[in-house]
This record gives structure tokens, C-alpha cells and sequence, in this order.
């Protein structure tokens, strides 16, 4: 029998006429089956939709690394070496009168020389960059559930993007660093949510076939908002830091507004809400043009044993839900261990640029450019390896590597390693974010990922205390230690099951009986 409320618009006869979705006139298929069925094929609106949701990728990462230029110590000379004789160019400024020196730019062209904090302490320094992790950790617990209860993926992604970007134009309007470190706190807090929002979003629009790539899409777009940032703060060289504040930011206020008309929500959220008429005109909207037919009134009102999957979600059950379970306790706190050690070279080493004998803009660029391989990379070997393997193999590649940075003093080489080291860690931290969304059902996936992302981030924030330090003391406490704690955390990856090639669960009792079949196969 029909819902009372029709959830599309087809009268019974087309709907008997409409060709079944398995074998037999009446018989229903399973929610799996019929969303695989509808969205499996690639179709022209899933790519639009997915690129505009992945594109969501591209402002975040220009927050995350914006401050590498706008909080970096510009050159300075000497003004006359004969009035200074102590004065060159291995003299510490602090140490000099202050009108024996000069910066070489305008000093609004970033904020230490703006607001004379070159010869402040690392903690004051590093202090911007820290509240901004700090505030995305805050914000990434405050907000994890509310994709999965209260606003949904497409909300949550929309309202953080807006947010951040407000944040980010009263940034540019910052008087000193107090000020301007609480601001970063805020916009920190606020795009929390942003990664793991648009990963889940963009996966849950296409079918098993297409999940992994479409990850991928979005890590090219964080590569080129990452490889975008040098190239706008190049072309305002010499000119105040708040430009390129204001050049990131306003683009993603406009950006916002177009993903909050021109994209779907998750057809699977709606439906763990119980929202089912939303879920099939989604459905209807997004599915290839000969599955649409399908998709009728009586054939929805004939599948009646799908109420069983619906979920009602607080602000705070999706949490609840995780923690209750031993099973998923054990996966989230492992892929968190592993999360941070990633993200304490991922954020950590571009950070930290400015303490090699290199060019920044230039080895910025080349950071940028090395997560298009990562991409690569990660789409190859999500494809043929298994997920365990590949991450554990490249966090000790990445770990070694950024030790060696420590080791040798001929720079080119040194550079070299960088790259090798944070591909490696850029290549599994994106193994490990499609790796997470399948360890982890619907009704709990976005708050599982937005965990996971809180300890990279939290690994972030630690990297940037140690990048500021490692300006003072020496590479040893920056890239050294970098490189041991990525080797260790990613020891933990062997505590998780492999997922290759598996089927996304909606519930956690499906999940359940996935993993007692499981273990009842292989006897474990």
C-alpha cells in the first residue's frame, strides 16, 4: 500500500508498468540495491554536484596554510653598514639599534613586521596558527554529529563555508595579535566541519563503484587552493598581508550560496531521517534517465520493510552511538592515532618551510604540486592494494624521510626529502580518509570522519608549535620529530580491519552482522 503522502508523482499504472528493480512484479529490492541501482551509473548531474561539493576543499585549504605568508618574518637589510659595523646579513635584528636595519617591504606586508613581533618568543609568534587548530579541534567536536542528526551534510557544509569566510574578511580588519589569533580562533571553529562534510557528501552521491574516486576529486581541489595560495600572496608581494585575506575569503562567501542551491542532500541521510519524500525526489533528480522510470509511487509504497533502517537522531546520538560499541570505540581511536601522526607532518612541514635554507614561495609551490602525485598515487592504490598495507608502508616512507631532513645539510637534497616525506603522508592521509568512511555506517560515518579529522588536525596544531620552535632550536624539534611520530602512529593501522571492496552499511546493526559473518567465515 502507497503512502498516504505520494512521494512522486507517477499514477499506479505507470508505476506497473515500470520495470522492476530485481526479479518478480511485486518483489522489492533492499535500500542498497535501489540506490545502487539509481546512483551507480556516473550521470552528468552527480559530476556537477560532486565537483561543486569538492570544491569546498580548495578555501579550506587556503585557511588552513594562509598563514605561512601572512605570518612570515620578511627580509630585512641593513640601512648603512658603515654607521652599524655589527650589522649583516647573519646579525639578529633584536640585537641591533633599531634604525641600523630595515625591512625590505612595506611592513604591512605581513604581521610580525606590522606589529613588531620579531623579537617576541615562538609562543607569540606561532600563536595565530595555533589558535586556528586549536579552534578546529574545539569546533570538530562541537559540531561532529550535527551532519548526522540535526542540519545534515549539505547544511553543515554550507554553514561552515559561510562562516569561515565571514571570519576571514573581520580577519583582515584585525589591530593587533590578540585580536587577530581570536579571529583565527573562530574561523578555525568554524570550518571544522568543511572536510569531513564534503568527503561524506560527495561519496554518498554516487554508487560503490564510483566511492573511491570520487574521494580523489576532492583532494585535487584542497591540491589547488593549496597550489593557489602562493600564487595570490606572489602577486600582492609588497602589499598588506589583509589583501590576500580578503581575495580568499569573498570568492568563498559567493561559493557557499551556490552550493546551498545548486547541490543535493544524501539521499541516504534523508532516509535514516526518515525523510522519504525528500529521499526520492533526490533520488528521482540525480539517477540516470532510464532508472527513473523505476522509481514510483507503488514501488516506494510496496517497500514498506525499509522503515526498519530509519533512525531518530539527537544532536548527540550519532556520538552516543560510537561510543556505545567496543568494536567502533577500537576503530575510531586507532584511525585517531593514526589521523594525528599524518597530520603533524600533513599541516606541520609547510609550516615549517620557512626553517630550510630555501626559497618559500618557491618550496610552498612545490609542496603544493607534490599532492597532485599524492592524488594520483592514492587513486592507483586504493584501486589495487589493500588499505592496511598502504598506509602502513607510506607513514614509515614519510616518518624516515623527514628524519634524514635533520641529517643533511646540502639543501637541495634536503628539499628533496621534504617532498618525499610529506607525499608519502599526503598519499596516506588520503587512503585513510576513504579508508575511514568505510569502516563506519551512515548513521554515524560523518561523526566518525569529522573524529578522525580532529586528531589530524590536532597533530596540526602540535606541528605548528614545532615548526615555530624548530625556527630557534634547530630542525631536530620540528622535521625530527615529525618523522618519529608518524612512524609510530602509523603502527596502529594493523589494529583495523581491511575494507576493500566492501558494501557501505546504513545501521549499526548491519554492520554488526557484516562483521559476525565475517568472523564466522574466517573463523577469527
Amino acid at each position: 500500500m502507497a503512502d498516504p503522502n505520494p512521494l512522486l508523482s507517477q499514477d499506479d499504472e505507470e508505476a506497473e508498468a515500470a520495470p522492476p528493480l530485481t526479479e518478480g512484479k511485486r518483489q522489492c529490492p533492499s535500500l542498497d540495491d535501489t540506490i545502487e541501482h539509481c546512483i551507480g551509473e556516473f550521470g552528468w548531474t552527480q559530476i556537477l554536484q560532486i565537483t561543486l561539493v569538492s570544491f569546498a576543499w580548495f578555501f579550506d585549504a587556503q585557511q588552513i596554510f594562509i598563514s605561512i605568508f601572512t605570518d612570515a618574518e620578511p627580509k630585512w637589510s641593513c640601512k648603512n653598514s658603515n654607521f652599524s659595523p655589527s650589522c649583516n646579513g647573519n646579525s639578529n635584528p633584536c640585537q641591533l639599534p633599531r634604525d641600523s636595519w630595515s625591512w625590505d617591504f612595506p611592513a604591512s606586508t605581513s604581521i610580525i613586521s606590522e606589529w613588531s613581533l620579531e623579537c617576541a618568543g615562538s609562543i607569540i609568534t606561532g600563536l595565530p596558527e595555533s589558535a586556528f587548530f586549536s579552534g578546529s579541534l574545539v569546533g570538530g567536536f562541537a559540531l561532529a554529529s550535527l551532519s548526522d542528526s540535526a542540519l545534515g551534510r549539505k547544511n553543515m557544509l554550507v554553514l561552515s563555508i559561510l562562516l569561515m569566510s565571514l571570519t576571514g574578511v573581520l580577519t583582515a580588519l584585525s589591530t593587533n595579535v590578540w585580536m587577530y589569533a581570536g579571529l583565527r580562533f573562530i574561523a578555525g571553529f568554524c570550518r571544522a566541519s568543511i572536510g569531513a562534510c564534503a568527503l561524506v557528501l560527495a561519496t554518498e552521491l554516487v554508487g560503490k563503484k564510483w566511492r573511491e574516486n570520487v574521494g580523489i576529486i576532492g583532494f585535487i581541489c584542497f591540491t589547488l587552493g593549496f597550489l593557489a595560495l602562493p600564487l595570490i600572496a606572489y602577486l600582492f608581494q609588497g602589499y598588506s598581508w589583509r589583501l590576500i585575506y580578503l581575495w580568499t575569503c569573498v570568492p568563498a562567501m559567493f561559493y557557499s550560496i551556490a552550493v546551498f542551491f545548486g547541490v543535493r542532500e544524501s539521499p541516504r541521510w534523508l532516509f535514516i531521517m526518515g525523510r522519504k519524500h525528500e529521499f526520492a525526489e533526490t533520488l528521482r533528480s540525480i539517477a540516470a534517465p532510464a532508472n527513473q522510470s523505476s522509481l514510483t509511487q507503488s514501488f516506494f509504497g510496496r517497500c514498506s520493510e525499509w522503515d526498519e533502517k530509519k533512525q531518530e537522531t539527537d544532536i548527540f546520538s550519532a556520538l552516543k552511538i560510537l561510543m556505545a560499541k567496543g568494536w567502533s570505540c577500537r576503530r575510531l581511536l586507532a584511525v585517531m592515532v593514526v589521523g594525528f601522526g599524518h597530520g603533524i607532518i600533513y599541516y606541520g612541514m609547510p609550516l615549517g618551510l620557512g626553517n630550510l635554507s630555501f626559497d618559500l614561495y618557491l618550496s610552498v609551490t612545490l609542496n603544493a604540486l607534490s599532492e597532485f602525485p599524492a592524488s594520483l598515487l592514492a587513486f592507483l592504490i586504493i584501486g589495487k592494494l589493500d588499505r592496511k598495507g598502504s598506509v602502513l608502508g607510506l607513514s614509515l616512507l614519510s616518518g624516515a624521510c623527514s628524519v634524514c631532513c635533520v641529517l643533511v645539510r646540502w639543501k637541495a637534497l634536503q628539499i628533496v626529502l621534504e617532498l618525499m616525506s610529506y607525499l608519502s603522508a599526503c598519499t596516506a592521509f588520503d587512503i585513510v580518509s576513504i579508508y575511514t568512511l568505510e569502516l563506519f555506517p551512515t548513521c554515524v560515518r560523518n561523526s566518525a570522519v569529522a573524529m578522525a579529522r580532529q586528531s589530524l588536525v590536532f597533530g596540526g596544531a602540535l606541528g605548528s608549535v614545532l615548526a615555530a620552535v624548530g625556527r630557534k632550536k634547530g630542525l631536530l624539534l620540528s622535521y625530527g620529530v615529525f618523522g618519529v611520530t608518524i612512524c609510530i602512529c602509523g603502527l596502529f593501522v594493523v589494529c583495523l580491519p581491511e575494507t576493500k571492496g566492501r558494501v557501505l552499511c546504513d545501521t549499526i546493526e548491519e554492520e554488526e552482522r557484516k562483521n559476525a559473518a565475517f568472523d564466522q567465515n574466517y573463523g577469527v
